[in-house]
């Protein structure tokens, strides 16, 4: 499976000068809110990522079940922080450029370590590295094509792997190769349970697995890997960074252009579309976000949040400034109204599925084939998802902005051509 192709954006750009809509609202002001919220998540993914780290040193010191599940642990919340930035994506190419080397998805993971060919397959056409194995293999020889494997690096996980053979689904790097390793598979499909990989299988003198002084190293280089693609963004939203001056460019409406495309193309193609509407017409587990931890209810919950953080103005109780919704406010009191409510709106059909996930059954199992009850919660989420992005549109007419063409999914617009 791949990655869709996302849809060329069309560049906003004002019809004319953005118009003074209120006293106490400014667009450059409003701007500046956004790139602070980015800021701060940014950092605070950062600040996850290396907590993961110390969580990794200790597994790999003292593997033990315990140790196992704290550095689980420590992923799942590194994970929250950065799933509230994917709002920045598709508007800013500096992140889009960027995000696939931290959140590609989804991924053959035979490229990274053993895997059940019962049910993962032993072969592909598409896929020459789909069983390569590099945890196993030194040496790798590939269609026609020889790496040296036998120091694992960032710079091989980086330069060499990702995406090889020019694959997107040969992700070798980021937080779902990080999940592949801390849970292995997960081979319940869409009954209970998610990956349980052994704490052994990281326990150099009682190695299960094989290969258990590789599969440290790759579990290490990976996470490194991902601390340093973070502390690149990190620093790039931070005061005189390059996100910063690229959506200065931009010019105001510019600016605000790239803050409603994000939010529309997170909204619709994306979550609504890729993430969810598709993996609900295939009842397939696999095309979960994080299909190895059965994660996949808190990262969708967590794109949610991201997108009220930006229209809003807020992160965590550490960022308030002036936002769009006040722009909106002064321009048209009731389409903001109406904003709030699908906003709103989503996010309880959100908080249904989070609540679901944690009191009855996980994500997978909701999207199963003949789970009428659990179809109904993923369906009702992708519903409103749909809805918002309609008021979404409004806005930017509303604003006097050039049309924005949306990121799309065939799940969503050519629902046959998924079947083809």
């Amino acid at each position: 499976m791949f990655r869709s192709l996302r849809l060329a954006l069309v560049a906003a750009t004002a019809l004319s000068a953005f118009p003074a809509v209120a006293k106490d609202v400014a667009p450059a002001d409003v701007l500046a809110t956004y790139q602070d919220v980015a800021a701060a998540a940014y950092a605070d993914s950062l600040a996850g990522a290396k907590a993961l780290k110390v969580a990794v040193d200790a597994l790999v010191a003292k593997p033990s079940d315990e140790t196992l599940a704290a550095a689980r642990k420590a992923w799942i919340a590194a994970r929250n922080p950065y799933q509230q930035t994917e709002a920045y994506r598709f508007g800013n190419a500096i992140v889009d450029d960027w995000e696939g080397k931290v959140n590609a998805w989804p991924l053959d993971e035979g490229l990274i370590d053993y895997v059940d060919t019962a049910s993962y397959g032993d072969s592909s056409e598409e896929n020459a590295f789909f069983v390569a194995n590099v945890i196993a293999n030194p040496t790798l020889k590939v269609g026609g094509v020889e790496i040296d494997a036998r120091e694992i690096t960032p710079a091989l996980l980086a330069e060499k792997l990702q995406e090889a053979g020019e694959v997107e689904a040969n992700v070798a790097t980021g937080y779902h190769a990080i999940e592949f390793l801390l849970w292995g598979q997960d081979l319940n499909g869409t009954k209970a349970g998610a990956g349980n990989r052994p704490a052994t299988d990281f326990d150099i003198a009682k190695c299960t697995g094989g290969n258990c002084e590789r599969r440290i190293a790759y579990l290490k280089a990976a996470t490194d890997l991902l601390i340093s693609d973070l502390e690149e963004m990190a620093k790039a939203w931070a005061p005189g960074g390059a996100a910063r001056m690229e959506l200065k460019a931009k010019g105001e409406a510019g600016g605000l252009a790239t803050i409603l495309t994000g939010m529309g193309s997170l909204s619709y193609g994306e979550l609504a579309g890729e993430r969810m509407k598709l993996g609900l017409m295939l009842n397939d587990p696999e095309e979960e976000h994080d299909c190895f931890s059965d994660n996949t209810h808190m990262s969708h919950y967590n794109d949610v949040i991201g997108i009220r953080n930006v229209y809003f103005g807020t992160y965590g109780g550490k960022v308030v400034g002036a936002s769009l919704a006040d722009l909106v406010k002064a321009k048209d009191p009731k389409l903001a109204e109406e904003m709030q409510a699908k906003l709103d709106k989503t996010l309880a059909a959100f908080e249904a599925l989070k609540t679901r996930a944690e009191t009855v059954e996980a994500y997978d199992q909701m999207i199963g084939e003949g789970n009428k009850d659990g179809n109904a919660v993923v369906q009702a989420a992708i519903d409103a998802l749909v809805d918002q992005t309609k008021s979404i549109e409004r806005v930017v007419a509303t604003l006097g902005l050039e049309a924005i063409a949306f990121e799309g999914s065939d799940s969503l617009d050519n629902p046959t051509a998924v079947f083809q």
